[in-house]
């Protein structure tokens, strides 16, 4: 009995050993290859389209913002100037 234990230590590990092998193996052959899959690449650019179209829109909401900021100075200006004319 003793004797089977060993042997079936010995035979796991060796499946163990050429798994890892075989898997680092398929795993060099895919970085060779071109890295990551056609379906992940359209994933990341379509993640980065829609990075890209936030950025613009935050962009436009800026310049929006800083006229608002403009026409609301320029009627506190108005109104004070008007104030000062009276």
């Amino acid at each position: 009995m003793h004797a089977a234990s060993i042997v079936a230590i010995l035979f796991g590990g060796i499946v163990l050993a050429l798994t890892v092998i075989g898997g680092t193996f398929l795993m060099a052959i895919k970085l060779f290859k071109g890295g990551v899959s056609r379906k992940h690449q359209q994933l990341d650019a379509d993640e980065a389209k829609m990075i890209q179209e936030i950025y613009q829109g935050l962009t436009r909401m800026e310049e929006r913002v800083e006229s608002l900021e403009t026409i609301l100075l320029d009627r506190k200006k108005g109104k004070t100037d008007h104030e000062t004319n009276s």
